[in-house]
């Protein structure tokens, strides 16, 4: 459900968006607000997600820090399980939502005017009905002071959102609608916390690797999975623009199998990585250590021949490579975890170019728009004593980079949805929990929704 602050005296939206760390960008968007975005006392606002923790500093009290934020105490006290006198000591880390998960009628609302308001819109339509439902017993007909729960709207778009998720039993394929906001799971001794998810281009097969490194494949309609390899980790692997064959490195050979026959090809090329299908089918790209073992991308035949290097680089390996869907742009990242820097190189020219990134140089999950315009990515920063990942875009070139949300995971996964609008990502993590949370943000209007949430996630592919 969608949480709102009630404004107060001297607020503004950038002070308001600085408090919890929100793009600026995002909170006028989630109101629908219009310039010159004047706010005033009283008024409720629907607030994205943001950074919620505040490490105490001496002198500090619940009281002065409900103060500093705007909040009545018993939203602290609530979400900090503090009892009676409310102690609290210097360094202490407290969550502070920025508000209270219900909206209070005004006078002269209705429920479609706060759907408008509030965006609960889908393909272009206030559903005031989608928040009749999130309020049991509740009707049309509404009165001041009434309090009622607001939710998110499924998130629209095409294609469906694979997720691979668990409820402290089992875990499940889960295959989220994103026009009637509802998912279908299949439960899966096959998938674990490690499985990557890769569709098809038509998608009609889903392909993953587990812990073990087995390849599985998934036929969608029938819910049949064939166990096809076994590849060392960490696993990548690339669907043909014909979605039935397949192409990875078993470490000593790229194999390319055809999933409709279980039949396949293999080249000799020892250690290479992220083999890719170039869009013509007739090439493939990867990376692999040079004759001075420095890692290196290459690009080839199909069936190995004319192998040609792309890159000079002098040290560190070259990470999370990934081809641009029309074949004109490799991303990658160098050199390592603690920082990763994202570069792109375009094919043509061989010019390379950096993704300005987030503020400590911790890029990472960089992935491809569909129709290859856009790299969306998560950046890692440490804020008020935990870890956040900053939900980003940019240019092929690094142009417009900017953040367009915040997860409050570390190095969450992101994924595109195939119409090249919307981007998916995992969040809901508080200390050593799990995402329980997954979000979507429509890069035109950049207000978060919220699309799953009751269970562990893992990972996912739109």
């Amino acid at each position: 459900m969608q949480v709102f602050y009630t404004v107060r005296s001297g607020d503004n939206l950038s002070s308001i968006a600085r408090r919890w760390h929100i793009p600026l960008n995002s909170l006028i968007n989630a109101n629908n607000l219009s310039a010159p975005y004047t706010i005033f006392p009283g008024q409720q606002l629907s607030m994205p997600p943001g950074v919620t923790t505040y490490v105490v500093k001496p002198g500090e009290s619940v009281f002065s820090i409900s103060q500093m934020y705007g909040l009545p105490m018993n939203v602290i006290i609530e979400a900090n399980g503090l009892e009676d006198p409310y102690v609290i000591v210097p360094g202490q880390i407290l969550i502070v939502p920025p508000g209270v998960p219900y909206y209070v009628v005004r006078a002269g609302d209705t429920l479609y005017k706060i759907a408008v308001r509030y965006n609960v819109v889908l393909n272009g339509q206030p559903r005031p009905d989608l928040i009749i439902n999130a309020n049991t017993g509740l009707t049309p007909a509404i009165f001041p002071g009434m309090t009622i729960a607001v939710p998110y709207p499924p998130s629209g778009g095409p294609g469906r959102l694979a997720v691979v998720l668990n409820d402290s039993l089992s875990f499940y394929l889960g295959l989220y609608d994103p026009v009637t906001g509802t998912i279908s799971t299949t439960a899966s001794e096959t998938l674990d916390e490690t499985s990557n998810l890769f569709w098809s281009p038509d998608r009609t097969r889903i392909a993953y690797v587990g812990s073990s490194g087995i390849i599985y494949i998934l036929e969608v309609a029938t819910r049949r999975v064939t166990a096809i390899d076994q590849i060392p980790l960490p696993a990548f692997l690339d669907w043909a623009p014909d979605s039935r064959r397949i192409v990875y490195s078993t470490g000593n050979v790229i194999r390319i199998y055809d999933v409709t026959n279980n039949t396949f090809s293999s080249i000799e090329r020892s250690g290479a990585l992220y083999v890719q299908w170039f869009p013509n089918a007739t090439g493939i790209l990867y990376e692999a250590g040079d004759t001075s073992g420095i890692s290196q991308l290459f690009r080839s035949n199909t069936d190995g021949s004319n192998e040609r290097r792309i890159t000079n680089n002098i040290s560190g390996l070259l990470n999370h490579v990934r081809l641009s869907p029309n074949g004109s742009f490799v991303l990658y990242t160098t050199p390592g975890v603690s920082i990763s820097e994202i570069y792109t190189i375009e094919l043509s020219s061989g010019d390379i170019f950096k993704i300005p990134g987030g503020p400590e140089a911790k890029n990472y999950n960089p992935t491809w728009s569909p129709d290859s315009t856009r790299i969306a990515y998560s950046s890692t920063q440490f804020i008020n004593g935990k870890y956040y990942s900053l939900i980003r875009m940019s240019g092929t070139k690094g142009e417009g980079d900017s953040t367009l949300a915040i997860s409050s995971c570390y190095s969450t996964p992101v994924t595109w949805s195939p119409d090249s609008r919307r981007i998916a990502y995992l969040s809901g993590c508080r200390d050593e929990y799990l995402p329980v949370e997954v979000w979507s943000i429509d890069i035109t209007k950049p207000a978060p929704v919220n699309l799953l949430s009751g269970f562990f996630f893992y990972n996912l592919d739109w």
